[in-house]
């Protein structure tokens, strides 16, 4: 009876976010439904007057369309790249971290800081980084400026590299673009792996020390299952996020997604959704669909191995 009476107050405290979601969350999904079915729809044919044909059109044009294998396999290259490699990386660095005691906050601090840090501002830094300049002419000489990556490779007697500039293979700018989503990557899930390793009973690292334990063997047969729940949650965030990847890309190759001379090459599923959205938005509600049910098929697989591997 007392639940019942105090019942409305706690709608009336919802109702804001409920509204919200409501506006901003629920109708968006409604309506990218509503235009993914709607053949060659566009808002501004629609606001004429014009009716559309229900159908599956839309996804036609979409798997139909010459670049779709393209940013489809982009987008599956740089997931499969780079979601295990931050991963372990991750982990190493987050037990570093954990058996470190001096300046610990303050190495934690500098670890972070890329995650609060604007990505597109941090792919122009890659950018600078890789570029190569060119030739810079002086009353004496030509300097050639390679870029700051290249001439530290030569100090280990490698040859200049065209990383993203014109003319420069698609294996090296998946390179850059593996190094960059990498080390974005890492602040989170360092963040994640260093909570849960200072929640790990400590008791099992001082029977390990006693029993004289490789620490090779500590981190594989203690840390790790121990750690299986945070690791399948990056993993899992690791992959959605990076079927998501558009703006590192935006970032050091700029909306052309793509060297000079070759714009499109690294384009993906999201990029093809914003260049769809100009003008067809069926076209990129379907596409958007399309990828929606990729990280569906693929979270799911994620959680089914995990549910085998995950040790509570």
């Amino acid at each position: 009876m007392v639940e019942n009476k105090h019942q409305w107050k706690a709608w009336i405290y919802l109702s804001p976010a409920i509204v919200l979601l409501l506006v901003f969350t629920v109708w968006p999904i409604i309506n990218t439904l509503i235009m993914a079915f709607s053949e060659n729809y566009s808002s501004l044919a629609g606001l004429g007057g014009q009716t559309f044909k229900f159908g599956l059109g839309n996804f036609q044009h979409v798997i139909g369309y010459k670049g779709f294998i393209t940013c489809l396999k982009n987008t599956m290259l740089l997931c499969v790249l780079t979601v295990p490699l931050s991963t372990i990386l991750a982990l190493l660095i987050s037990v570093c971290l954990n058996a470190i005691k001096p300046f610990q906050k303050l190495l934690q601090t500098i670890y972070f800081l890329p995650y609060v840090t604007n990505s597109i501002a941090i792919g122009m830094v890659f950018a600078a980084m890789f570029n190569i300049v060119g030739n810079i002419s002086s009353q004496e000489q030509i300097i050639t400026t390679a870029g700051i990556i290249n001439n530290f490779l030569g100090l280990f007697g490698v040859e200049p590299i065209n990383w993203i500039n014109a003319g420069s293979s698609y294996w090296a700018n998946i390179t850059v673009m593996v190094v960059y989503i990498v080390w974005n990557a890492l602040p989170f899930k360092i963040l994640i792996l260093l909570g849960g390793l200072q929640s790990v009973n400590k008791q099992y690292y001082d029977a390990a020390k006693i029993d004289s334990t490789p620490k090779w063997r500590v981190l594989t047969k203690i840390t790790v299952p121990l750690l299986s729940p945070m690791i399948a949650y990056v993993v899992i965030t690791g992959f959605i996020g990076g079927f998501k990847e558009y703006s590192s890309i935006v970032g050091i190759f700029d909306v052309g997604m793509g060297p000079a001379g070759d714009h499109g090459r690294l384009n993906t599923m999201v990029g093809y959704i914003y260049d769809s959205i100009k003008n067809q938005q069926g076209r990129a509600s379907a596409a958007a669909l399309i990828l929606f049910g990729i990280i569906f098929v693929v979270t799911m697989i994620n959680l089914y191995v995990s549910k085998k591997k995950t040790h509570y």
